[in-house]
């Protein structure tokens, strides 16, 4: 069986180094986020009695239930199933699959002290990456100090893989990605990944006040990294967790977005600082019961973020009078590094459980053999249980949440539709930009080509974002028809293409545009990871502040077109808009907000999002990631909402980026091509097949 390191975390599999075009755009979201955080440490600054303080607990709370799509429904006493025992110093050791929700089960070892109990209990979470067998020292130490302990496997670590391949005795998924892969199905419904994770902990919490030996006014949480992330969500809110200590993970936004930013997806809901959230809120739910933060100086969760979050905590105690509650624990070295402060850890933890008792030292203890902690006989739930998956449920609440699509029958229902999806984009994708004025533009090199002139040129899309651009004029009188191509790759490489030339000798207008965060590919900077792309890291720090990807590049195309529309010799009855892979799906978003656009050409883009969903695995969905989506509109209704202009689907992908077969594209756009028959849009959606060399089908 694989073990992997406590120290590992989702950010290395996420984070390589950055490329330009990523730097400007993490800069852009830095901005926003620190003024964000500054708004909300100037309101929390306001509350200056305990019923305030009291009242901003009870908004956090329904806040942070409202972001992650509320907790799943409990199912009376907690299932489990027994698997043997192992042997320790002081104290034996239960081996339990136990259920957090129906057939989702949770491998976990119960660490239980010599004698008769009851104990007090903790919650033992391991970090990103980490199975439970990394916590065995941690476990140990409790166990021999006289509290029960169990350690848990989190969604995708230990053997809770959700996507094991016993041929390759590892997950489809590589590089500590299944929480993110996992994160982004859940998002396009309008739920987040960390409610699974949270349940785990309160149906854990349940598992321990069935047992008799037991002590149930007295349950602790701790973990650090990843499981410090858990162990702040269980005990901000599970009220029945009487102390927690939550180890390299809080810090505050203002620190952490001008470093590494938000890093794994359980870490990062959608809109939580936008809503005025932050990681004090985190532990000021907690308040008044006994919490310890557990800081490492030179963490890649900020230092001074955590300074500043105990700070500001340590005010909201008081308010509540119980200011020498919370205590701030700090030691040297790097993330995750508790060797040299574990027996004030374990003090305090004993403390708060056991009262004023003494405290053993805390010593290393020598592990076992790895499988003599492995629950279950095949070290995996999904052989040995055929236990569901986090994403099996998040399809299963789909149906429940979802939109569906509707057939349109007459041209006054399709205008009332277009209003109301329009509004829903904006507020769905955070898409801004209206037709409107011109941006500034800032023109660098001039040269002549054979039949046309060509410029490059910089686009002030807004503030802190600045677009590269090339576009060739025609030496022919116009007015000329227009064409824009997005593309991934530099704008040196979309203007060396045939159909670049092509196009400006036939007499078109033709801009090579390069949105923000592009381009990305293998040699600078670009994740290796099958499923999520390079695009992962940059979603979660846009999400977090209430923008999209998607909505930004929209934007983009719509200021361009703000740009390129001021030139007198355009053909303002002939726009085209050309984008592929994962612009394709701005492009449309972009197409149904802005009329000016005429037609529209997408290749190699995903055809639905509800595909992505339905699809047991999917690829680079970081990229087009709406929060909530799937509850406002899919790809039919933004075909729809284009109508009755001309759209070309070259090439349209499923979830795993495979070019899909004509039979399941009609399915999946059924809703639009029947919309399209009954108001007489005739050969409106084209769908086409695009050879590596076939030219693109604009004449």
């Amino acid at each position: 069986m694989r073990i992997y390191s406590v120290l590992a975390v989702g950010a290395i599999a996420l984070h390589a180094q950055p490329t330009p075009a990523l730097q400007q755009l993490n800069s852009y979201l830095n901005n926003i986020g620190i003024a964000q955080a500054d708004q909300r440490a100037a309101k929390v600054a306001q509350i200056k009695t305990r019923p305030e303080a009291e009242q901003r607990q009870i908004e956090v709370r329904n806040k942070i239930l409202s972001l992650i799509g509320g907790l799943p429904e409990k199912y009376g006493p907690v299932r489990f199933k027994s698997y043997g025992l192992a042997s320790g110093e002081g104290f034996h050791i239960e081996k339990i699959a136990y259920e957090s929700l129906p057939n989702f089960f949770v491998t976990a070892n119960v660490f239980v002290p010599e004698g008769t109990g009851p104990f007090p209990a903790i919650v033992e979470t391991p970090g990103h990456g980490a199975g439970k067998q990394s916590e065995f020292n941690w476990a140990a130490n409790l166990a021999r100090a006289g509290i029960m302990v169990l350690t848990v496997d989190p969604i995708g670590q230990g053997e809770r893989m959700q996507h094991w391949d016993p041929e390759i005795a590892n997950s489809k998924i590589e590089r500590l990605g299944e929480h993110e892969h996992a994160s982004l199905s859940s998002l396009l419904i309008g739920d987040h990944v960390s409610r699974y994770f949270i349940m785990d902990g309160i149906r854990g919490v349940d598992y321990l006040t069935q047992r008799k030996d037991v002590d149930a006014k007295h349950i602790g949480a701790f973990g650090c990294s990843g499981g410090g992330t858990i162990t702040a969500y269980l005990a901000a809110l599970e009220p029945r967790i009487s102390v927690a200590a939550t180890a390299c993970f809080i810090t505050s936004l203002r620190e952490l977005f001008p470093t590494q930013g938000p890093q794994d997806a359980e870490q990062t809901l959608p809109l939580f600082s936008a809503s005025g959230l932050d990681f004090g809120d985190w532990v000021e739910l907690v308040a008044p019961r006994p919490y310890a933060i557990v800081s490492t100086t030179a963490d890649m969760f900020p230092y001074a973020g955590a300074k500043q979050t105990y700070e500001e905590a340590r005010r909201f105690y008081a308010l509540l009078g119980a200011e020498d509650k919370l205590q701030w624990i700090t030691g040297p070295g790097g993330h995750g590094n508790l060797g040299p402060i574990a027996n004030q850890i374990l003090g305090f933890l004993v403390k708060n459980l056991k009262g004023d008792l003494p405290v053993p030292e805390y010593k290393q203890f020598r592990p076992p053999d790895p499988d003599d902690l492995t629950v279950t006989p095949s070290g995996q739930i999904s052989i040995s249980l055929h236990g569901k998956t986090a994403e099996d449920f998040t399809r299963e609440h789909s149906q429940k949440t979802i939109h569906t699509p509707e057939r349109i029958a007459s041209q006054a229902a399709l205008k009332a539709f277009q209003d109301r999806i329009r509004t829903d984009i904006r507020a769905v994708s955070a898409a801004e930009a209206q037709p409107g004025p011109t941006p500034a533009v800032i023109i660098s090199k001039q040269e002549p080509k054979d039949g046309y002139s060509q410029d490059t040129v910089t686009i002030a899309s807004e503030p802190g974002i600045e677009l590269a651009a090339i576009r060739a004029i025609p030496s022919s009188q116009g007015p000329h028809a227009a064409v824009i191509l997005a593309d991934e790759i530099s704008i040196d490489r979309i203007a060396s293409t045939p159909d670049f030339a092509r196009l400006a000798k036939s007499g078109h207008i033709v801009v090579a545009l390069q949105v923000r965060g592009a381009p990305v590919d293998a040699q600078n900077g670009q994740s290796q990871q099958f499923a999520l792309g390079p695009y992962m890291g940059v979603n979660l720090r846009a999400i977090i502040l209430g923008k999209t990807l998607v909505g930004m590049r929209a934007d983009d195309m719509i200021r361009c077109i703000n740009w390129l529309g001021s030139r007198r010799d355009i053909d303002r009855a002939s726009l085209t808009l050309y984008a592929k892979s994962g612009l394709g799906m701005a492009a449309l978003h972009a197409a149904a907000l802005d009329d000016r656009i005429t037609n529209v050409i997408v290749e190699n883009s995903l055809v639905s999002y509800k595909t992505a969903l339905d699809a047991p695995l999917h690829r680079n969905l970081s990229e087009i990631t709406i929060p909530g989506v799937l509850k406002h509109y899919d790809v039919p209704d933004l075909l729809e909402a284009i109508a009755p202009r001309k759209v070309v689907l070259l090439n349209p992908t499923s979830a795993v980026g495979q070019a899909e077969r004509a039979d399941e594209v009609r399915h999946d756009l059924a809703v639009a091509l029947d919309t399209d028959k009954a108001l007489g849009y005739t050969n409106r959606i084209q769908v086409l097949k695009r050879g590596f060399r076939d030219p693109l089908p604009i004449e």
